[in-house]
C-alpha cells in the first residue's frame, strides 16, 4: 500500500468517512426501493391492484375494480384467420378491380408471390335495421348484425398462426404468458363453486396451433389455467369406478381434505401447493356437477333443432353440442368460457380451421357450415334467457386475409395489417362499427386498433383496469397489455 492509499484508508475508517460512505450506501438502497416502487406502478403512474387471493379458496368471487354490466365472458375463437373481406368488411373496390394486379401492395407475402385482386367469393347485402353489409357466407350470424359491435381496423404484430394466437390471447407472441381467461379469473374469481372458473371448449378435432397456451395460466398461479373439455369428452379423471359408491367417495374426499390441510400447514405461503390442492378439491366436486352440466339430452327438442345438433356434418353437430354446453356453463356462473372453432392442422386430416391458402371457397364454406348456425343460435339463446344483459360475447380470429389471391389463384394469404372481430352483449353498443380498413381491406386506415386496445377494452367491460391488473414476475410488473393499450371508449354503450 503506497502513501496515498494509506491516507484514503484512514479517511474511510474515521467517523466522518464512515458516515459519508455508509450514508451513500443507504442512499443507494433508498434509490433502489424508489425504483422498485415505481416499477410496481407499472410505468403508468397508477398503483397496481392485486387481488387478495385466499390460497385455500382461489376461485372465490372478488370485486371488480369498478362497476360494469359484464359479469362473465364468452370468447368464440376461430383459428386459422377468417377472411374479413369475405365476411364482415365489405369492399366494393375489390369487385371493381377484380382480376387486376394490386396497386402499391407487396409482390411477395407470407407464403409466396401474390396474385391478382379478387372480389369476395360470396355476395354481400345489407342486414337488419343498421343496413350493415354482411356476406352470404354467414347467413345466420348476419341475421343478428344489429346485436354486434364490429371492429374493422384491428391489426396485429405477426403473420404466423401460433404467434398470432399467442398474441391475441396473452399479449405476447412468445409462449409462457397468462391468457386473457387466466387474467380475468385471477382478478375476479368465480361465482360458481362447483365448476371451474375458466373453461376452454376445444374444437371437436382438437386444440388450436398454440395449444394450451391459448388458455394457460403462464406465471400466474396454476389454479387459473383453463379447464379443457367438450360436450363429447368430460374432463379427465372424473369418472368414479362403478363399484365405488358416492358415500364411499365422500368419506375418501373428507379424509383427503384433512390430510391436505395438515400438509399445507407445513408449507405456509406455498401458493402452488395450495393451487394443486384447490384443483383436486374442485375435481372432487366436479364428479357430480360436470355429468349434470354435460347432459344436454335434457334440452328441449326445439333447442337442439335451433342449434343444429341434428343436421349437417358430424363436425357441425359436435360443435353445436359444444355451443349448448357453453350456454349451460355460463348459466351456472362460470366466469370465462372459451369456445374454439378450428384446430391445429397437424393433428388430423383434411380441413381443420379457417386457414385458406388454397381453395378458399371450399375451406371457408366448410368452416362456416360448422360455425355459423350453432354460434348464432347460442347468441340468440343467450339473449332470450337474459344472459346478454350481463355477459360479454367476443368473436375473434388471430388476423385477416389479403384482398388479392396467392400465386395459385385460389387462396388468400395472411394479413396482419387489417382484420375484423366483433363484440356483443353487456356494455357494448349494438349495430355499430368502429374503425375502417382501407378501400382494399389491406391495411387499417381509420381508428387503427391494436390487439392491446382490443384486450384493454374487453378487460374494461369486465370492470378491470388493464393498467392496474398486474403480476410481479422476474423483476417486472407484467400485464395482459404489456405497456400498451387504450380502452376504445367509442364502442361502450
Amino acid at each position: 500500500m503506497n502513501q496515498a492509499e494509506r491516507i484514503q484508508a484512514r479517511h474511510l475508517l474515521d467517523r466522518r468517512g464512515f458516515l459519508r460512505t455508509t450514508g451513500g450506501a443507504f442512499g443507494g438502497l433508498g434509490l433502489a426501493h424508489l425504483l422498485a416502487s415505481e416499477s410496481a406502478a407499472d410505468l403508468t403512474g397508477k398503483a397496481s391492484i392485486r387481488p387478495r387471493i385466499d390460497p385455500d379458496r382461489p376461485y372465490a368471487p372478488r370485486p371488480a375494480h369498478f362497476p360494469m354490466p359484464a359479469k362473465r365472458v364468452l370468447v368464440v375463437f376461430c383459428p386459422g384467420a377468417v377472411s374479413h373481406v369475405d365476411t364482415f368488411d365489405y369492399k366494393p373496390m375489390l369487385a371493381k378491380l377484380h382480376g387486376q394486379k394490386p396497386p402499391h401492395m407487396p409482390a411477395v407475402t407470407f407464403e409466396g408471390p401474390s396474385g391478382n385482386i379478387a372480389k369476395p367469393f360470396w355476395g354481400f347485402k345489407p342486414r337488419g335495421q343498421s343496413g350493415k353489409m354482411v356476406s352470404d357466407l354467414l347467413p345466420h350470424l348476419a341475421e343478428l348484425t344489429d346485436e354486434f359491435c364490429f371492429l374493422h381496423a384491428l391489426s396485429t404484430q405477426t403473420s404466423a398462426h401460433p404467434q398470432g394466437e399467442n398474441f391475441l390471447h396473452t399479449g405476447f407472441v412468445m409462449e409462457g404468458f397468462p391468457s386473457f381467461g387466466a387474467w380475468t379469473t385471477y382478478a375476479l374469481g368465480s361465482e360458481c363453486s362447483e365448476l371451474p372458473a375458466f373453461v376452454a371448449i376445444n374444437d371437436p378435432r382438437g386444440m388450436a396451433r398454440s395449444g394450451k397456451n391459448n388458455f394457460g395460466s403462464g406465471f400466474l398461479p396454476a389454479a387459473f389455467q383453463g379447464t379443457d373439455f367438450t360436450a363429447k369428452a368430460p374432463p379427465a379423471n372424473l369418472n368414479r369406478p362403478a363399484h365405488y359408491s358416492a358415500a364411499d367417495d365422500q368419506v375418501t374426499n373428507d379424509l383427503l381434505a384433512r390430510l391436505n390441510s395438515k400438509h399445507l400447514e407445513q408449507f405456509p405461503g406455498d401458493t402452488n401447493l395450495a393451487a394443486r390442492i384447490a384443483s383436486y378439491e374442485l375435481a372432487g366436486r366436479m364428479q357430480t356437477s360436470v355429468p349434470d352440466i354435460m347432459d344436454i339430452s335434457e334440452e328441449p327438442e326445439s333447442i337442439h333443432r335451433e342449434y343444429g345438433t341434428d343436421t349437417g356434418s358430424n363436425l357441425k353437430r359436435e360443435y353445436a353440442r359444444n355451443c349448448i354446453l357453453a350456454r349451460r356453463l355460463l348459466e351456472k356462473g362460470v366466469r370465462v368460457v372459451q369456445l374454439f372453432n378450428g384446430s391445429d392442422p397437424s393433428g388430423g386430416n383434411g380441413i381443420t380451421n379457417w386457414d385458406s391458402h388454397s381453395d378458399i371457397q371450399d375451406t371457408h364454406a366448410m368452416q362456416a357450415e360448422i360455425m355459423d348456425q350453432p354460434t348464432a343460435a347460442l347468441i340468440r339463446d343467450m339473449k332470450q334467457r337474459g344472459l346478454l344483459d350481463d355477459t360479454l360475447v367476443v368473436w375473434c380470429t388471430e388476423f385477416g386475409r389479403m384482398p388479392f389471391l396467392q400465386g395459385n389463384g385460389t387462396g388468400r394469404d395472411h394479413n396482419p395489417g387489417a382484420f375484423t372481430c366483433f363484440l356483443a352483449g353487456a356494455g357494448v353498443k349494438k349495430g355499430f362499427s368502429y374503425g375502417e380498413s382501407d378501400e382494399f381491406g389491406f391495411k387499417a386506415a381509420v381508428n387503427e386498433t391494436s390487439v392491446y386496445d382490443f384486450n384493454a377494452t374487453i378487460l374494461h367491460l369486465m370492470g378491470l383496469d388493464h393498467e392496474r391488473l398486474t403480476f410481479y414476475h422476474n423483476g417486472i410488473e407484467r400485464r395482459l397489455t404489456n405497456v400498451h393499450g387504450h380502452v376504445i371508449k367509442d364502442v361502450l354503450a
